[in-house]
């Protein structure tokens, strides 16, 4: 198989169902957030994670694709040819986000993305994962797309915060918090 087809040459792409769409179509761009969510969590799993959330990303990447693929039949063409994303699978990361917080000192202020690298990650990954919540949001706009999907990515952003918070923890380096005196005008 190769890899180069040139039948998207004229800007458009095939989707699951019949057609073509414009890649820049809403779904195309809910489908390339989710894409790049993915490759974040790649980068995060080639830093030194702590092992329970390099687990929890490693399900999170075979979720994701799950996801890609109800993008893809978002609306009658296809909406029964994919394995949605369940109740379940919302329920395991906020299992994960009640374990790893449980270990976690108490959030008194806001938190700046950094720390070990990471985490630093981590961060990324999270607004990476609210940007395709976005994109999902306009996507179930128009299709009606199951509502679980719009869970799961709230979720994950959810889960991506605390496993920061939980590296940083691993890894034994501290957390900024925001100083408001720093973010104050002066003069």
């Amino acid at each position: 198989m190769k890899i180069y087809t040139r039948t998207g040459d004229s800007g458009e792409t095939g989707f699951l169902g019949p057609g073509r769409l414009p890649k820049d179509d809403v779904r195309m761009q809910a489908g390339g957030d989710v894409d790049e969510l993915n490759a974040v969590l790649g980068c995060c799993l080639a830093a030194d994670l702590a092992p329970e959330v390099a687990a929890t990303l490693r399900q999170t990447q075979h979720d994701l694709f799950r996801l890609g693929a109800a993008i893809s039949a978002a609306g009658p063409a296809g909406s029964t040819v994919v394995e949605w994303l369940a109740e379940q699978d919302i329920r395991r990361l906020e299992n994960e986000i009640d374990s790893l917080s449980g270990a976690l000192p108490a959030l008194t202020q806001f938190v700046l993305p950094g720390g070990d690298a990471g985490a630093a990650l981590l961060h990324l990954a999270r607004t990476v994962c609210r940007r395709a919540e976005r994109s999902l949001v306009a996507l179930a706009r128009e299709t009606g797309l199951d509502a679980g999907c719009l869970a799961f990515l709230n979720r994950l952003s959810d889960y991506l915060f605390v496993a920061a918070r939980a590296q940083n923890q691993h890894a034994e380096a501290g957390e900024t918090v925001w100083d408001r005196t720093k973010a104050e005008p002066k003069g």
